[in-house]
């Protein structure tokens, strides 16, 4: 799947797991993007949903409500992390390559899909980015369409 979209150039966040995940799909040539690395969740990272919630039920209110202000405990405030991904979005849209792969993290890739569909971030929770998938937009200056989501690229026992 990922050899037919022929990617021109590849960008690569610098978590080890996208940089192995890189390799493993024959990427030899591609670039680290700091800003495509994952939000930083703090003292959550690693927590399922239902732990956090049992453990932090009034910071999961305030991250519900989406408020810029919102800092993950110990980790990443909510507006750094979406101007992050602003500043990455209008880097990838405005490159002369006509197919780019970047491999990056789910909550990254959600936020990307809500900005280049005009969506409100808070709307990222419509999407169910699976594990070592891969998803396409179709950009046209600095909007686009979804195309392809959750499309199986490597193979099937691949977790990264």
């Amino acid at each position: 799947m990922l050899k037919m979209h022929q990617p021109e150039r590849c960008y690569c966040s610098p978590l080890k797991r996208c940089l192995e995940t890189c390799r493993f799909a024959g990427m030899f040539e591609f670039e680290v993007k700091p800003d495509l690395g994952e939000i930083d969740f703090g003292h959550w990272e690693g927590m399922t949903f239902d732990e956090i919630r049992q453990s932090d039920p009034i910071a999961v209110n305030q991250w519900s409500e989406f408020s810029s202000d919102f800092s993950f405990p110990g980790g990443d405030r909510l507006e750094d992390f979406l101007m992050r991904v602003r500043r990455v979005a209008d880097f990838l849209a405005a490159r002369p390559e006509r197919t780019i792969l970047a491999v990056t993290h789910a909550g990254v890739i959600r936020a990307l899909i809500c900005h280049y569909l005009g969506l409100h971030p808070r709307q990222y929770v419509l999407f169910d980015v699976g594990y070592a998938s891969l998803t396409t937009l179709d950009l046209f200056d600095d909007r686009g369409v979804l195309t392809g989501l959750n499309q199986r690229c490597l193979t099937e026992d691949f977790k990264p």
